[in-house]
């Protein structure tokens, strides 16, 4: 994108990326006058001269856009910008359009030509194969730290977030959290309605979850019926009220609805605080799970905290 401008020589340019989820096009990049105020906004893609480029997949010269029935005016009056001549293109990978650059007012008194087109038109592949890879990567990376039955983070990362949460703690003198809970007789629910359920159950406790906690918060499948939920900036009287909403959320839920079947479970919970209940993140994760463990040896669906009888 650098080389971009540096050949071309636009007085304002945009990468947008398509959000396929919404069927938008978002700001990722934005320079030029106005340009801090246009990178929150977000068009539809039947929007704008970058709209019709993300949904034709064809690129646009215009020697003055503002007589073209395609422009969208707002972004002038976010910006401040009058726009004139406008190139745009798509960035085409395997058949989809992952997104458009959008070059506005050449400098000087010229407008972009087809010399100028062409020349996008290459570097935009180059752009468009570079953000394709970037995204596969990051798709197969996903895919190493997440759970297939859950879709919630897995062991492995939750050790290497465990790593960084200690390091910052010790840096910033902030205790962090680790909730670690284990679900109550699930065995029964798999010797009643099947493995099938059984495994349709930790996928709606694992929704449950994430739907309970912070979006700061990391939650895991650690295997089995256990699951762990690591809290950033957060102390041993906040884990243990967030470790109750957490158990009443799952002894409250019905599961398997979906199936015709109505399903419940309830899960004993241990907690423990960095710095307080571990020298480090491997103490730490033994203690809340043996708190967890004097739960599930008398009561069950309780609490338990490290360090407290």
């Amino acid at each position: 994108m650098e080389k971009v401008s540096e050949v071309l020589r636009p007085g304002h340019w945009s990468l947008l990326l398509v959000d396929e989820a919404r069927r938008e096009l978002v700001f990722e990049i934005a320079v030029g006058e106005g340009a801090e105020r246009l990178k929150s906004m977000r068009l539809p893609i039947d929007e704008g001269i970058a709209g019709h480029v993300a949904r034709s997949g064809e690129p646009v010269l215009l020697a003055d856009a503002r007589t073209d029935p395609r422009f969208a005016t707002r972004f002038d009056e976010a910006s401040g910008l009058v726009t004139g001549s406008v190139l745009a293109a798509p960035l085409l990978a395997r058949g989809r359009v992952l997104g458009v650059v959008e070059l506005v007012n050449p400098r000087g008194t010229r407008t972009f030509d087809a010399h100028d087109l062409r020349t996008l038109g290459a570097l935009s592949d180059y752009a468009a194969i570079a953000i394709d890879n970037a995204r596969a990567y990051e798709r197969i990376r996903e895919l190493t730290l997440r759970d297939d039955h859950t879709g919630l983070f897995n062991a492995r990362h939750l050790w290497q977030q465990l790593a960084s949460e200690e390091a910052r703690s010790r840096r910033t003198g902030r205790p962090f959290s680790l909730v670690f809970l284990d679900l109550d007789r699930f065995k029964a629910v798999n010797d009643r309605h099947g493995h099938q359920a059984g495994s349709a159950v930790l996928r709606e406790v694992g929704e449950l979850l994430a739907r309970q906690i912070r979006s700061i918060d990391v939650p895991v499948r650690y295997g089995g019926d256990e699951f762990v939920v690591l809290q950033p900036e957060t102390d041993r009287a906040q884990a243990r009220a967030a470790a109750e909403r957490l158990r009443r959320a799952v002894n409250g839920a019905v599961f398997l609805r979906s199936r015709g079947l109505e399903v419940r479970v309830t899960a004993s919970f241990g907690i423990a605080t960095f710095p307080d209940d571990g020298r480090g993140a491997e103490e730490l994760l033994h203690r809340a799970d043996a708190a967890m463990y004097r739960v599930k040896e008398t009561t069950r669906d309780g609490i338990a905290e490290a360090g407290v009888p």
